[in-house]
């Protein structure tokens, strides 16, 4: 320990022993006692603490003699770098979560549109997997009623068939009053072609779960057909006429139902 701290300890001890001091002005004068004890010239205090010490033991050899280092010099370049980093790592991590989110985003874009689209090239048009009725049936148009535009039902049977390939307006509780006119109108179109017209259905299988068939999960129960008129589909008859737009189902499901007459 240099003589200039051994001095600077000798009046900070007298004016321990001597001084009328405050509590705050004694456990300071105690706190630089222990340091100076503990660092020596080494020891290290701020601009603040080296005024403070002078006023307190009198201006005798120049406490500026311990190597006194502001706080601010020393700590504030290290702050400051860490501090640099630490946003540089966050702005990192932020990006490149915004980065893998948009990339799944995208990612499950992509495969949900191929799967629409795998899908809605199946046609709805797939044969009974009983075998039942699998070829064209010739029937008279007195052996079946018209439901609505899209929809007989044979006499004798339960319940309905649900004709494939397209989608004609509700007539039944309809959302808007150009959809009642649009489903009275395809009801009466439909009748009028078949009134006139050889007729021949052929049922399908409908597009449900496996094991759902004829239940009242797959269709509401009814089945599935295809109505031709001369030979001609008569969805594509109504189809072209305004009456009904096209509905294309997969093997097992179908998209949502085409309704855009309210819009």
């Amino acid at each position: 320990m240099d003589t200039d701290t051994t001095s600077l300890i000798s009046r900070i001890n007298a004016t321990l022993a001597t001084a009328r001091l405050s509590a705050w002005q004694r456990n300071f004068l105690t706190d630089m006692q222990s340091r100076l004890a503990r660092y020596g010239s080494n020891t290290r205090l701020s601009e603040k603490q080296r005024r403070k010490l002078e006023e307190i033991v009198g201006s005798g050899s120049p406490v500026n003699v311990v190597a006194f280092v502001p706080k601010e010099t020393v700590k504030q370049p290290i702050r400051w770098q860490r501090r640099k980093r630490s946003f540089l790592v966050r702005e990192g991590r932020w990006w490149a979560r915004r980065f893998l989110r948009d990339f799944a985003f995208a990612a499950a874009l992509v495969v949900g549109f191929l799967i629409y689209s795998a899908f809605e090239k199946v046609p709805l048009s797939l044969p009974f997997n009983s075998g039942e009725r699998t070829s064209a049936e010739t029937i008279d148009h007195q052996t079946f009623s018209v439901t609505d535009g899209d929809t007989i039902r044979i006499n004798g049977e339960v319940s309905g068939t649900r004709l494939v390939g397209f989608n004609t307006p509700e007539k039944f509780s309809p959302k808007c009053d150009r959809k009642r006119d649009l489903g009275n109108r395809a009801s009466a179109r439909l009748a009028e072609i078949v009134s006139k017209s050889s007729m021949q259905l052929t049922k399908v299988r409908c597009s449900c779960s496996p094991g759902t068939e004829g239940t009242d999960r797959c269709n509401y129960g009814r089945s599935c057909g295809v109505l031709r008129a001369d030979g001609r589909d008569v969805g594509e008859i109504l189809i072209s006429e305004g009456l009904a737009v096209p509905f294309n189902c997969g093997a097992t499901g179908c998209p949502p139902t085409p309704r855009p007459w309210c819009n």
